[in-house]
């Protein structure tokens, strides 16, 4: 009789403890946690993908025609305007339809707003086409629809001895035809060669 006195009693604790434990828990689950923040998610500042260390092969008409290389790749395709943004440095290479490289493109920053096909490069802009012709400036603008690259930044160009130097610029995407809005302080040595494929145009009513 007193060891099923003592069973009973045990069994009543038990409940007791599990009843506790239950109480406790409802009342913490039922407490708001005053240190949390409401974070919602906004299309336009958060990306929905980032890849680091990022080296993708590009395809246009279904031929591969870009290699981007990239510390980090942000995508913003759930933006209004969606984009692609690059924040710590780019690389990227053109080729024509034999793979040759007919440029590259070497920034601290770039963005490409893909609805648009509309590339915008700044920050230590360094572009050099297959002649070899470098071209420096802070921000270009490459619109893909229309096959152009421009800008309306200061810009410096090298080709072999002559040196470009002005303000607004101008080229096909090939970077072979191309031309400074307003030039100054430029280096233009005297060639009997008649201008070809790659030259630059000067634009003489703009000059300062």
């Amino acid at each position: 009789m007193k060891k099923q006195l003592e069973i009973d009693m045990l069994k009543c604790m038990a409940t007791a403890v599990f009843a506790v434990v239950v109480f406790l828990f409802i009342v913490s689950c039922g407490k708001k946690d005053e240190n949390l923040i409401n974070m919602k998610f906004d299309p336009e500042t958060m990306p929905s993908m980032v890849t680091d260390s990022a080296v993708q092969l590009i395809s246009d008409s279904g031929r591969t025609r870009y290699k981007i290389v990239a510390n980090v790749w942000e995508v913003y395709d759930k933006a209004k305007e969606p984009f692609s943004y690059f924040p710590e440095g780019f690389y990227l290479e053109r080729f024509d339809e034999k793979f040759n490289v007919e440029a590259t493109i070497i920034a601290d920053t770039a963005w490409n707003y893909t609805a648009k096909k509309l590339w915008r490069i700044k920050g230590h802009v360094d572009i050099k086409n297959m002649q070899g012709h470098e071209f420096k400036s802070d921000e270009l603008f490459w619109d893909q629809k229309t096959a152009k690259i421009y800008s309306d930044k200061y810009i410096e160009i090298k080709r072999g001895a002559l040196e470009l130097k002005g303000y607004g610029f101008e080229s096909n995407q090939e970077m072979t035809d191309y031309r400074i809005m307003r030039p100054h302080d430029g280096k233009l040595p005297f060639e009997d060669e008649p201008a070809g494929p790659g030259s630059a145009q000067l634009q003489p009513d703009t000059i300062q």
